[in-house]
């Protein structure tokens, strides 16, 4: 067999160049950004398992007490006195008076929106937010707030802690945390929460687009689509959310969990 030379295109340069895979990041960038670059060496990669736990031990310990949850998923673009800004802050009240604490990502917009709702009515108001250079910073009517440098520890924080979720207008991000929580109710990862979509009219292309090419396609059963619930009626969406958790749940007013001095609790 022939030596193998630089320039030879075979496996030489895959182990050569293995660490980098000629991505970058910006140097403004935390390190939680450099865990998607490619391969790194093995000790930051041992080292990233322990920031990732740490994310995950932390939301646990400052989530626990915080009771049944309802989370509102929506834009941080939104402004104040925006008609779905409004209707946010309606469903805020709404899911305090009902007895859920409110959770959103942190930040402004419809999550503001829907914090500052809950906080008003004298709920629990609750953020989970993401550090981002721009847009993202915890906004001013939490209870309770952590902050999470990866989006998929984060993610697992709303799953885990919220009973139904309401989906309000909102971009990429938003998008992205619907079709999670649908593709987790669909494979049995999880119950079947009540998922809420607000802002028909927003939303009613896409529901074309699911009716007219994944259910008809068989990309998606009729069912899949027929979990959604959508309305723009505040009491209507609350209502459905505690009535489908006591049923689904098991949920019932009663008793806080106590908390155990000895876990520092």
């Amino acid at each position: 067999m022939e030596k193998e030379t630089e320039s030879d295109p075979g496996t030489s340069f895959l182990y050569a160049h293995l660490p980098q895979w000629g991505k970058s990041i910006p140097p403004t960038d935390k390190e939680a950004n450099r865990f998607l670059v490619g391969p790194q060496r093995r000790y930051k990669e041992f080292l990233e398992i322990f920031l990732i736990g740490w994310e995950f031990l932390n939301g646990f310990r400052k989530f626990h007490f915080i009771g049944p949850c309802v989370t509102v998923f929506g834009s941080a673009r939104f402004p104040e006195g925006q008609r779905y800004y409004d209707l946010a802050r309606k469903v805020g009240k709404e899911l305090a008076g009902a007895g859920f604490s409110t959770m959103t990502g942190g930040g402004p917009g419809i999550m503001e929106a829907a914090n500052r709702g809950a906080k008003e009515a004298g709920g629990k108001s609750i953020g989970c937010n993401i550090v981002l250079p721009k847009e993202q910073a915890p906004n001013p009517y939490l209870d309770l707030w952590v902050n999470f440098s990866y989006f998929f520890v984060r993610k697992v924080m709303f799953v885990k802690y919220s009973y139904a979720f309401i989906v309000m207008p909102g971009g990429y991000g938003t998008l992205d945390e619907l079709y999670e929580i649908l593709t987790l109710i669909q494979t049995g990862k999880v119950k079947d929460f009540p998922v809420i979509l607000m802002g028909s009219d927003y939303w009613l292309p896409m529901l074309q687009f699911l009716e007219s090419r994944m259910v008809k396609g068989r990309t998606i059963d009729p069912y899949d689509l027929d979990r959604l619930i959508i309305t723009d009626d505040p009491v209507h969406a609350v209502a459905s959310v505690r009535e489908l958790a006591m049923k689904r749940f098991g949920l019932t007013y009663g008793p806080k969990l106590k908390r155990s001095w000895w876990l520092g609790e």
